[in-house]
C-alpha cells in the first residue's frame, strides 16, 4: 500500500514540473546550448553544419597524427657544422602526400595553366613559361644526359617518378593551384557549383580561387551566376523563407566543405613523419635513437622474402648510383618510380633517397626552441586582404597581373586573374599585440640582419670608401652575395653578378631547406635530421617536393567523436 501512495506522488511532481516548465533541457543538436534558439532552421537565422565528423582525407594524402620528438637528432655528424642541433618539439596533427609530387601530377598543372593563361598572349606568356620547370638540370660538363633533358618531364614512361627542376617557389605555386582545384571539386560535388564548370567554364577573366570565394564568392568566375549559383535543390543548406528569398547559396567555412590548403610541409613536420613513429613505443626509437624512415641501422631489408634488398634509392658509393646489374641492384640510376620502396609506418614513401624535397622553412643554422617549440616553423609573412574604396575586396584582373623577374633572369607571376590581391599588414593589426609585430617576421630573433645594430647601415655603401666598403660587408653576418637583375629603357635585361671577395656566406633570406636524402647523394644524407639549403628560385635534378595540409579539428582519428 506505501509503494502505491509513493508512486502517487513522483507521479503527481513529475507531472507538475512538466506544467510549470521545470524540464531538461533539449539535447537536439541543432539546438543552441547559448540562446536555446534553433540553428539551420527553415526561416533562416544561423547555418552551421552539425552533421560534421571530422575532416576528409583530401585526395593523394595521408594522416599523420601528431605528437613530440626529437627534432634535429643525427647518428651521424661528419660535417661537424652545428647544425642540427637537437631540440624537443610538439607537431599538430596533420595531412602529407604518400608520395613526391610526379611528373603526371605537376604536367596537369602545366596543362590547366596553358588552356586558362594562352602563352600565346603576350600578356600570359611568362605565366606559363614561368610555371616550366627546368629541364636544363639534367646537363653535365662531362656527362651524357639528354635524355632525360629531353624526356624526363614530359615522356610517359618518367609519368610516375617525381617532378625534379622545379624551384621552391614553383613548389608553393604549385600548392596553391592545387587547393582551388580541390576545393572548387568539393564545392561542385556539394552542388555550389555547375557540373564540369572548372573545365567548361573556365579562363583568365573567369577562374575560382578558394580565398575570393570565401570573401566574395559572388565574384569567383568573373562572377557568372550561372556557375556559381546552379539548381538549389542539389545544395544542401539552400533556405528560403516566407518572402522567397534564399540563405545559404553559398558555401563557407561553416559548412565544412572547403578544406584547408595544400601547401609545402614545413622541416618540423616533413622530420616528423619521415621518422614514422606512429607504430612505435621503443623508449630508446622514442627519445630520438630512430636513424632511418625505417626501422633498423641498415640500409638493406633483413624481412625474409626481400632479405638484402635495398630499402631506398641513393648513391652507393663513387660511380655506383644503383648497385651491380641484376644483384644488390636498387632498382634504379637516376630517379625511381614513387612506391618503387617499402613506406614508412606513416604510410608514407620515399622519405629516404629518390628525390630531396623543399620545405617551407627559411633556413637559419639554429633552431630557436627556447622561443618556441610548438609548430615549429621561420618564414612567416603576414597579409591581409587588400580593399577597394568601397570596402570590397580587390580582385585581380588580367591587368593587374604583377610580374617579377628573380635574380635568376626568370620571370614568373606574382599573382593570377581572379586572386584577391595582398598587402602585409600594418600596426591596425599589430598594435599592442605581443604575439607578433610585424608583417614579415623571417628574422625574429636570428641574429642575423635585422637583429644586429648595423641593420641600418646594410647594403648601404653610397658614399663609402673601398675600405669602408670592405668593413661594412665584414660586419654582417649572413653577407651572402647581392646579385640583381634590372632593365633598360627597352626592356633589356641587365645581370649584375656581385664578385665581391669579401662575401662569406650563401645564407640570406631567400634560401629554403630541403630534407632526404636523394638518388645523388650517399647514405649520410637519408638520416631524416639532415638539413641543408638552396636558393628558393633555383632548382635541381635531385631536389622535388610533396605537399602537406593543416588538420582541423580532434587531434587523433580515433579520438574523434560522433554525434548520435
Amino acid at each position: 500500500m506505501k509503494k502505491v501512495v509513493a508512486f502517487k506522488v513522483l507521479l503527481v511532481l513529475a507531472l507538475t514540473m512538466a506544467s510549470t516548465g521545470c524540464k531538461k533541457s533539449s539535447s537536439s543538436k541543432n539546438s543552441s546550448r547559448a540562446t536555446g534558439w534553433q540553428i539551420n532552421s527553415r526561416e533562416g537565422g544561423f547555418q552551421y553544419n552539425t552533421d560534421f565528423r571530422e575532416q576528409e582525407t583530401s585526395p593523394g594524402l595521408v594522416f599523420i597524427e601528431g605528437g613530440t620528438f626529437t627534432k634535429g637528432r643525427v647518428q651521424d655528424d661528419v660535417m661537424h657544422d652545428w647544425n642540427n642541433s637537437p631540440s624537443q618539439q610538439h607537431v599538430q596533427s596533420f595531412y602529407m602526400d604518400e608520395t613526391e609530387v610526379t611528373n603526371a601530377m605537376y604536367m596537369e598543372y602545366l596543362d590547366w595553366i596553358k588552356r586558362v593563361y594562352p602563352p600565346a598572349e603576350e600578356n600570359f606568356r611568362a605565366i606559363y613559361h614561368g610555371a616550366l620547370p627546368d629541364t636544363l638540370v639534367w646537363r653535365n660538363r662531362l656527362g651524357f644526359n639528354e635524355v632525360m633533358t629531353d624526356n624526363y618531364l614530359r615522356h610517359p614512361g618518367y609519368g610516375e617518378y617525381p617532378v625534379v627542376g622545379v624551384s621552391w617557389i614553383q613548389a608553393v605555386e604549385f600548392s596553391n593551384w592545387r587547393s582551388d582545384r580541390v576545393n572548387e571539386y568539393n564545392l561542385e560535388r556539394a552542388g555550389y557549383l555547375k557540373r564540369d564548370a572548372k573545365i567548361l567554364d573556365v579562363n583568365a577573366e573567369s577562374t575560382f580561387s578558394t580565398d575570393t570565394y570565401i570573401n566574395a564568392p559572388s565574384l569567383t568566375y568573373g562572377g557568372n551566376e550561372e556557375v556559381i549559383n546552379p539548381d538549389a535543390g542539389r545544395r544542401r543548406n539552400v533556405q528560403t523563407d516566407a518572402d522567397g528569398n534564399e540563405s545559404g547559396i553559398y558555401a563557407t567555412r561553416e559548412t565544412g566543405i572547403i578544406s584547408p590548403k595544400y601547401r609545402l610541409p614545413t622541416e618540423t613536420e616533413w622530420e616528423y613523419a619521415a621518422l614514422g613513429l606512429s607504430e612505435i613505443r621503443d623508449y630508446n626509437l622514442y627519445r630520438g635513437r630512430k636513424k632511418y624512415p625505417w626501422d633498423g641501422q641498415y640500409t638493406r631489408s633483413d624481412k625474409r622474402k626481400i632479405r638484402g634488398d635495398q630499402l631506398a634509392n641513393f648513391k652507393q658509393g663513387k660511380g655506383d648510383y644503383g648497385g651491380i646489374a641484376g644483384w644488390s641492384d636498387d632498382g634504379a640510376d637516376i630517379t625511381n618510380a614513387v612506391k618503387s620502396y617499402e613506406p614508412n609506418d606513416f604510410g608514407l614513401y620515399d622519405m629516404a633517397g629518390n628525390v630531396a624535397e623543399w620545405v617551407a622553412d627559411v633556413y637559419r643554422p639554429i633552431i630557436d626552441d627556447e622561443f618556441n617549440d610548438f609548430n615549429y616553423y621561420r618564414g612567416n609573412v603576414y597579409t591581409k586582404n587588400a580593399l577597394n574604396d568601397d570596402g570590397t575586396v580587390k580582385i585581380i584582373t588580367s591587368e593587374d597581373i604583377i610580374y617579377d623577374t628573380l635574380p635568376t633572369g626568370k620571370v614568373i607571376a606574382r599573382n593570377l586573374p581572379g586572386e584577391i590581391a595582398q598587402v602585409p599588414i600594418d600596426e591596425n593589426e599589430t598594435y599592442l599585440r605581443t604575439n607578433f609585430d610585424r608583417s614579415d617576421e623571417i628574422n625574429f630573433r636570428d641574429g642575423d640582419t635585422r637583429s644586429s645594430r648595423y641593420y641600418d647601415n646594410f647594403d648601404d655603401d653610397e658614399g663609402l670608401t673601398a675600405e669602408g666598403k670592405k668593413k661594412n660587408d665584414t660586419r654582417k653576418m649572413y653577407n651572402s652575395p647581392q646579385h640583381r637583375i634590372t632593365r633598360d629603357s627597352l626592356g633589356n635585361i641587365i645581370r649584375e653578378y656581385d664578385k665581391r671577395n669579401t662575401r662569406t656566406s650563401l645564407i640570406n633570406d631567400h634560401v629554403r631547406v630541403y630534407k632526404g636524402g636523394s638518388w645523388k647523394d650517399r647514405e649520410y644524407w637519408l638520416d631524416p635530421a639532415q638539413r641543408r639549403y638552396f636558393p628558393q628560385d633555383m632548382a635541381t635534378d635531385y631536389i622535388g617536393f610533396r605537399c602537406a595540409m593543416s588538420r582541423v579539428g580532434a587531434k587523433s582519428k580515433s579520438k574523434t567523436k560522433t554525434k548520435n
